[in-house]
């Protein structure tokens, strides 16, 4: 049985604003890393609310790191008023873990955004993520994620480096370990309400378009697709101004 934690949250927005919603992050990461999504959804009078998913961030530690209990989590948040999420925003992990957790209960959301969603991952991409999280663990300065990344905000650089010196790094293997088999191509496909996947462009890289994931978009009437051009698996920072009007043409 899957014990769900309470997990921390970073807010924009005023509280009495009527539009919620959820941010998740992915693999490494921490809430506040969300923030583009957060600032593009207050400017336009939305409360956004990110979560530290545990074992990142400030999140309780567990022992139970199976993509089951990552959206148990999610299932558990809510507004803070109670009810339904109107939107969730969600990168990478946390983009399988509000697939998982939307298609147990379409209440929770009335509709997600799934930034390059880890839906199904090919050995090939544990390959480049063990060892994108293998580098952030070895040296987790600024120094060395602006050199990794010189064309990121200076705020992403500085939360890039600081998820990984809040993340357990045992978690995060943990991660990978307990979930051999990554695939919840079977939740997708059973996603009730409008999805839509912002994807990373396939000749940077990304672990959605380009990949056998990707045939959920066309099984399921529900999920749409664009591709950010030129963005690597993090568009968002790789090219925020796009990812963000990408988002906001979703919701208009």
């Amino acid at each position: 049985m899957v014990f769900p934690v309470l997990l921390p949250r970073h807010s924009w927005g005023a509280p009495s604003l009527a539009r919620r919603a959820l941010l998740v992050h992915g693999l490494g990461s921490n809430g506040a890393l969300m923030w583009r999504y957060g600032v593009a959804l207050a400017d336009a009078g939305w409360r956004a609310d990110a979560v530290d998913l545990r074992g990142h961030g400030t999140a309780p530690r567990a022992l139970d790191y199976t993509l089951d209990a990552f959206a148990a989590d999610l299932a558990h948040t809510h507004p803070e008023d109670g009810g339904t999420w109107d939107l969730v925003v969600a990168h990478s992990l946390g983009g399988a873990a509000a697939t998982l957790a939307a298609a147990d209960d379409a209440t929770w959301a009335r509709r997600l955004v799934l930034i390059d969603p880890a839906i199904a991952l090919t050995p090939r991409d544990r390959g480049i993520v063990r060892a994108s999280q293998e580098e952030s663990f070895a040296d987790p300065s600024p120094a060395a994620v602006r050199a990794a990344h010189p064309t990121w905000h200076p705020h992403d650089v500085e939360l890039k480096a600081l998820s990984a010196q809040q993340a357990s790094r045992w978690a995060v293997e943990q991660t990978s370990a307990q979930n051999p088999e990554w695939d919840v191509t079977d939740a997708a496909l059973a996603l009730t309400v409008p999805t839509h996947v912002i994807a990373s462009d396939p000749k940077v890289y990304s672990i959605f378009a380009g990949k056998p994931a990707e045939a959920v978009v066309e099984a399921n009437p529900q999920i749409t697709m664009t591709i950010v051009a030129g963005a690597g698996h993090s568009p968002h920072r790789d090219k925020p101004e796009e990812t963000v009007r990408a988002l906001l043409e979703v919701l208009s």
